[in-house]
């Protein structure tokens, strides 16, 4: 008991750091924006802001998964495959014309099982979080080709898709998808009792084992929650497309893992922050929504992911430094 209560303190400051983090990330989103303000003409009109957001929400979908993995200490790079293979799942459920609800679910629960596999492989076999998703990213692609025979998957019927690709007064659905996931995701890292699990685990592996922290219980959440959202996040794009490819979601690990960096996430283990992701999928979302409005080619946009990322560990490495 005297140990939780000791460690109680050590939240409370983690949390209020977050909230300082959270804000530099929130200046930070706004000089980008008033960047492209000045040389975009049409960057902030209404119709472009609530584009980005739009685009962000599949990112920021998958980041808040990753940023749960990451702060329990762990990495997740097969969200992409994983969402690979609940987007063809459903999408021949759908073709086949059973109900979109079996559907939604069947493609939901796939990515569960993923993420259960992950999981397990991590918590149990002991084995590194790094190897373990290294090699189901190869394994799952190679089950979503397989599956579909490398063909996409045409011909999704328009309920399915007026579900993520519709509108509320003006607001995409998937925007307000990511508001509904979002809200949940920090009640969970915040409170409840799973969330300062993660936190715990994350910070000090040993210390939670002696605490009674039931770490493997832990770490196969984050993974499950994980692959959930990377299939929500399938989801989304397959009702933006109307079709469903086995190579769906091809370096996705990489803008999620950027998301989750720049909102403070610290692939060390034991910090991170919902809100602080949600702003990172926002910038990365506005700055290649500028840059592409800029004709500025593909692959400068991700040599400036990949940058983001090395930044964003930098000042995580000084910060830590100086506590």
């Amino acid at each position: 008991m005297s140990d939780i209560t000791a460690s109680a303190p050590a939240r409370s400051n983690l949390f209020s750091s977050f909230s300082v983090r959270d804000a530099g990330t929130l200046i930070g989103l706004i000089l980008i924006v008033a960047v492209f303000a000045v040389l975009v003409p049409g960057f902030v009109s209404e119709r472009n802001l609530i584009n980005i957001l739009q685009q962000s929400s599949i990112n920021a979908c998958l980041a808040l998964g990753m940023t749960l993995v990451i702060i329990s200490g762990g990495i997740d790079l097969s969200v992409g495959p994983t969402a690979a293979i609940a987007a063809v799942l459903s999408a021949t459920l759908l073709v086949a014309g059973y109900p979109v609800p079996i559907a939604i679910l069947a493609g939901l629960g796939i990515g569960a099982v993923c993420g259960v596999v992950n999981g397990v492989l991590v918590a149990y076999v002991g084995l590194q979080p790094f190897i373990v998703t290294l090699g189901t990213l190869s394994t799952y692609r190679a089950i979503a080709l397989i599956y579909t025979g490398g063909n996409p998957v045409l011909g999704i019927p328009q309920g399915f898709r007026s579900i993520f690709n519709g509108s509320v007064a003006g607001i995409p659905n998937s925007v307000i998808i990511v508001t509904c996931v979002a809200p949940a995701a920090w009640v969970l890292l915040k409170k409840t009792p799973i969330g300062e699990y993660l936190l715990a685990v994350g910070g000090n592996e040993e210390a939670s084992y002696v605490a009674g922290v039931p770490i493997a219980m832990t770490k196969i959440t984050a993974y499950v929650i994980s692959g959930v959202l990377a299939a929500l996040a399938s989801l989304i794009l397959i009702g933006r497309l109307g079709a469903a490819e086995p190579i769906l979601g091809n370096l996705w690990e990489l803008d999620a893992i950027a998301a989750a960096a720049i909102g403070g996430a610290s692939l060390m283990g034991g910090k991170g922050s919902i809100v602080g992701t949600i702003l990172g999928a926002i910038i990365l979302g506005a700055m290649r929504n500028g840059l592409t409005l800029m004709n500025v080619q593909a692959f400068y946009q991700l040599l400036a992911t990949g940058l983001i990322i090395l930044v964003a560990m930098i000042i995580d490495r000084l910060t830590r430094g100086r506590g």
